[in-house]
Order: C-alpha cells, then sequence, then structure tokens
C-alpha cells in the first residue's frame, strides 16, 4: 500500500512542477510585453521597470497554482486509468480513497500555504505595484495613460486621449466637473506632459484647441476661448507622498479587512466590499483542494491518456470555476447573499460533484 501511495504521489507531483512552470513562464511572458512597451515605447527608465516586473511576480501564483494542480492530477491519473492500472489496483482489493487521499493531503497543504501567500504576500506585491506606477505615472505620465478610456488620476480634471505615441498625445478632451455649475470642457489637437517630479506634479501643454472659460459678468456661464497654446498644471490625486497611497482592499491583509470592516460597521457603513475581498482571498487559496478533488475522479471516469483532451477538460473546469465566482462576487456585492456563503459557493459545489463522483468510485 505504501509504494503505491508513493507511485501515486510521483505520478502526481511531476506533471504539478511542469504545469506551474509552463502557465508561470506563460503569464510572466504576457507580462513581459507589456513591461517591453514600456521601455520601449513609452520611454521609462529600466530600474523602475524591472521593480515593476518583479511586484508583478507573486500574483500570478494566485492562479497557477490551483490551475497547475488540476492539470496535474487530470494528467496523472488519467494516464494511470488509460493504461489500466487502476483496474488492476482495483482488481487487487484495494479501496482507491486509501490512494486518492495522499493527492487530497497535498491538495489541502497547497491551499494552506496559498491562504498564507494571498493574505501576506499578494496584498504587499499589489501595494508595491501600486506606488511603483505612480512613480513612473510622475516621472513619465504617458506611460501611466491608456488611450481611449476616461483617465481620473489627476485632481479636479478627468482626461479622455484618442491617440497616444511616445511623449505626444492627439485629439485630447478635459473635462473639469464643477458643482452647481456646467463641466468646463477643454478640447485640443495635440498636447505633451512636461514633468515636475520634485513636485508631484505634472504640466500639461495642450496645442491647437479651444477652452471653456467663465465669463466675467455671469461666472456660472462659459464662452469658448481659441487657443495655439495653453498650459494646465496636474496635479496626482493621493500622490504628494507615494508610501502614503491609501490602501486598496486588495491591498489589505486578512487582519486589516476585518479591522477595516469593524470599523465600517461602527460607522454604520455597508463592511460588504471588504468581507467579499476578504473571503475571496480565502476561497481562491482553497480550490487547490478542490480542484484536486473533483479532477482525480474525472481523470479516473474519463481514462483519457492525451494530453490535450485533459488540458481540455482542465480549463474547461477552470473557466466554469471563474465563471461562478465572478457571479458569486455580484451576489455579494448586490446584498443578493452573505459575502461568506456566495464567495464559497464555486468551492461548494465543486466539492459536492467531487464528493459525489469519488464516492461513486471508491463503492464501485
Amino acid at each position: 500500500m505504501r509504494i503505491l501511495r508513493n507511485y501515486f504521489l510521483k505520478e502526481f507531483i511531476g506533471p504539478l512542477c511542469m504545469a506551474l512552470g509552463v502557465l508561470t513562464f506563460v503569464m510572466i511572458l504576457g507580462n513581459l510585453i507589456k513591461i517591453a512597451e514600456l521601455v520601449i515605447n513609452k520611454g521609462v527608465d529600466i530600474f523602475s521597470v524591472s521593480r515593476l516586473f518583479i511586484s508583478m511576480i507573486p500574483y500570478l501564483f494566485t492562479y497557477t497554482l490551483p490551475i497547475s494542480s488540476l492539470v496535474a492530477v487530470l494528467l496523472s491519473l488519467g494516464r494511470l486509468s488509460s493504461d489500466n492500472e487502476i483496474i488492476a489496483i482495483r482488481a487487487a482489493g484495494i479501496n482507491m480513497f486509501s490512494l486518492i487521499a495522499p493527492l487530497l493531503i497535498v491538495g489541502t497543504m497547497l491551499s494552506l500555504v496559498l491562504v498564507v501567500f494571498n493574505d501576506k504576500v499578494i496584498p504587499y506585491a499589489h501595494y508595491a505595484t501600486r506606488k511603483i506606477m505612480v512613480d513612473i505615472g510622475v516621472k513619465n505620465p504617458t506611460a501611466a495613460l491608456e488611450p481611449g478610456v476616461f483617465i481620473n488620476s489627476f485632481e479636479k480634471y478627468i482626461l479622455f486621449i484618442y491617440r497616444i505615441e511616445e511623449h505626444k498625445m492627439y485629439n485630447v478632451r478635459i473635462y473639469e466637473p464643477q458643482e452647481n455649475k456646467p463641466t468646463r470642457t477643454i478640447v485640443a489637437k495635440r498636447g505633451e506632459f512636461l514633468s515636475i517630479p520634485e513636485k508631484k506634479m505634472v504640466k500639461l501643454k495642450l496645442i491647437d484647441g479651444t477652452a471653456d472659460e467663465p465669463d466675467p459678468e455671469n461666472p456660472a456661464n462659459f464662452y469658448k476661448l481659441n487657443f495655439k497654446t495653453y498650459f494646465i498644471t496636474l496635479n496626482l490625486a493621493n500622490a504628494q507622498k507615494s508610501d502614503k497611497i491609501e490602501k486598496k482592499p486588495k491591498d489589505m491583509t486578512i487582519a486589516e479587512l476585518i479591522a477595516m470592516s469593524q470599523k465600517f460597521k461602527r460607522d454604520k457603513i455597508d463592511p460588504t466590499p471588504l468581507l467579499t475581498e476578504m473571503h475571496s482571498k480565502i476561497t481562491m487559496a482553497f480550490s487547490c483542494f478542490f480542484f484536486i478533488l473533483l479532477g482525480s475522479s474525472l481523470a479516473i471516469i474519463t481514462r483519457r491518456r492525451e494530453k490535450s483532451v485533459n488540458f481540455g477538460i482542465a480549463f474547461g473546469l477552470i473557466g466554469a470555476y471563474y465563471l461562478l465566482s465572478l457571479a458569486a462576487e455580484t451576489l455579494s456585492l448586490q446584498g443578493i447573499l452573505p459575502p461568506a456563503l456566495a464567495m464559497w459557493l464555486p468551492n461548494i459545489i465543486y466539492a459536492a460533484i467531487g464528493s459525489f463522483l469519488t464516492y461513486r468510485i471508491c463503492a464501485s
């Protein structure tokens, strides 16, 4: 029995390491393309880019480790089942659960490691990434901007830029919402940023456009001013000191989320978003265990040796799981279900299916 358990574990660990390495490499490669664009097209210094790249890597393990666990169990047990080794083990009168149990123990250990990782490492890395992006935005504002979306990173102003090429911007729209007054609008054909890093601000130079200016006789109204050159000074919101950037829920540890939610309750503020994020950190980590529980039974039932088929099954299950997670998050944030129940719902569904299939395998 001991030899068989070690054999099962050996068959599982190899594909786990392989899948983890491949998936992490693929995701790193995707980030490298974005990082290279910052250096080549937007002129960000290599030191800032290296810091940004390193801070992004830990976040990948939240996804690659559960996915690798599912892929590994499908590949390893799928091969054993297709080679009729499972049939031979059953014929010897050995209960399958006694051989699957070590894999479930490994899944539990991986989940507990990922809980600590999601609680301690991921928030720190996520917060560090935001701080680095603020520093990049101050030194090289166009590197932190994206064309075709509304940008509200600056105090007072909302920007919309149709096209960005290196340090130049084309077809720029700037909106300045004002309380009890019409929104002020500035339109320019071209623009460029002049960075002032020491003051944590940037100056925007606009060329060839029109600006709404207050009417001296009636400040509530505007008149159109045509300009050849127009300068606006922009302050980065919440970025006067990068070490004092306010933490978002994703930047907080579980203890910080609990403390903040308790403070919200005392202040009569709905803490649902904080509780949703807290339970998300835990449930995502325990997906390792439930993926192995469901995957082990599916691998034995389907009896497919082909890697392509097993990868297809794995990504089908993973896609369904993350869709369920998004639906659960929506149910939680809208108050339809309590956060604890909503965020555990995908795991409960996978646990129920996996337990039923495992029971059928062990009872047959």
